[in-house]
């Protein structure tokens, strides 16, 4: 048989005071003109029973369960965007909330399952995070509920956290132009369908944007400007190779992402040139495996940690301001990146 649940009676029991005393002490009133033995007595006695308070209680008593509903697509499941619940659960620890993490796999029916049991176990509102940017179809949920948009946007719930892609893309250039780079720049990875499509991407487009205006502000225009469907380490190789064949005044790569970053270090070696000594590379996104290449990959960090912290902190505060809240996009310099030679 399983122990009885040791309750806020049996504590002042122990401690000989009554509950209404225990009560106040174990919650930490300073008001209680309570002696600070009696205050030894009720800690003592909840040590010794073990006595943990009833938070679905308290819950009802004042609304709140102090439990935030962390649904995502493969948020927990992948090794890139997972510093978003990392952050979300430091915000929440902070808070003395707890996150109840669930995830979906991407799938419509898994995602009304976790939207229904965070909703009966009285959440004080839902974070929807996604592994890449976009706009996000949301099932209806009961319009009192708290939401905050993680990584994505959403309609019908206007508060979002998002990095800051636009001046992120500045940083990029700039990185290059400060180091001296102004002709034989090639952009990998432009893709105007993700960029103007914010079902695939709600951050690209001002990626792009804020490379653009950064380079027209500098005076500059691209050598080259080579499109993939995809950004995986063999687009970059593929598209960086055939570049390589046509021209041979390339003397910087700004990537799209680290991945296509990758694949473009390879087919860099492979045509007898060397990072940064013959082409500097600048990407995106600070992916783990960036600090292991060598040189290591200078790249405009995705602030994911930050992110999550940023949406507990907007979903627990009741004043908080619908739109966008855009998180800096940190540089993480590495060696990639040197003057041009000549």
């Amino acid at each position: 048989m399983p122990n009885k649940r040791v309750t806020l009676a049996d504590v002042a029991r122990r401690a000989g005071l009554s509950t209404a005393a225990a009560s106040m002490i174990l919650n930490g009133r300073t008001d209680t003109r309570l002696s600070a033995e009696a205050h030894a007595r009720v800690n003592d006695a909840a040590a010794e029973l073990g006595y943990r308070p009833n938070v679905a209680a308290r819950g009802l008593r004042t609304r709140k369960t102090l439990t935030i509903g962390f649904v995502s697509d493969v948020v927990a499941t992948t090794r890139f965007a997972s510093g978003l619940i990392q952050g979300a659960l430091d915000a929440a620890r902070t808070a003395g909330h707890v996150l109840l993490v669930l995830e979906t796999g991407g799938d419509p029916a898994r995602e009304s399952e976790a939207i229904a049991a965070v909703l009966d176990r009285q959440v004080d509102g839902i974070i929807f995070g996604v592994m890449r940017a976009r706009e996000l179809f949301v099932p209806d949920i009961p319009q009192a509920t708290n939401v905050v948009m993680l990584n994505a946007s959403n309609k019908k719930h206007p508060v979002s956290v998002l990095p800051d892609e636009l001046s992120g893309g500045r940083a990029a250039v700039a990185l290059l132009a400060d180091a001296g780079h102004r002709n034989g720049i090639a952009l990998i990875g432009h893709n105007e369908e993700v960029e103007k499509n914010l079902f695939r991407s709600a951050t690209v487009g001002q990626r792009i944007a804020g490379i653009r205006a950064e380079m027209a502000e500098r005076g500059l225009r691209f050598a080259a400007e080579e499109s993939c469907w995809d950004w995986e380490p063999h687009h970059g190789y593929d598209v960086t190779r055939a570049l390589l064949k046509d021209r041979g005044d390339i003397r910087a790569l700004l990537c799209m992402n680290d991945r296509l970053a990758f694949g473009a270090y390879q087919a860099l070696a492979d045509h007898g040139l060397s990072v940064p000594h013959d082409v500097s590379v600048v990407s995106f996104d600070n992916d783990e495996l960036a600090s292991y290449l060598r040189p290591g990959l200078t790249t405009v960090a995705l602030p994911h940690e930050a992110m999550g912290r940023s949406s507990v902190e907007l979903l627990l505060d009741h004043d908080r301001r619908p739109g966008h809240h855009l998180i800096p996009m940190p540089v993480i310099e590495r060696g990639s990146i040197r003057t041009p030679a000549g």
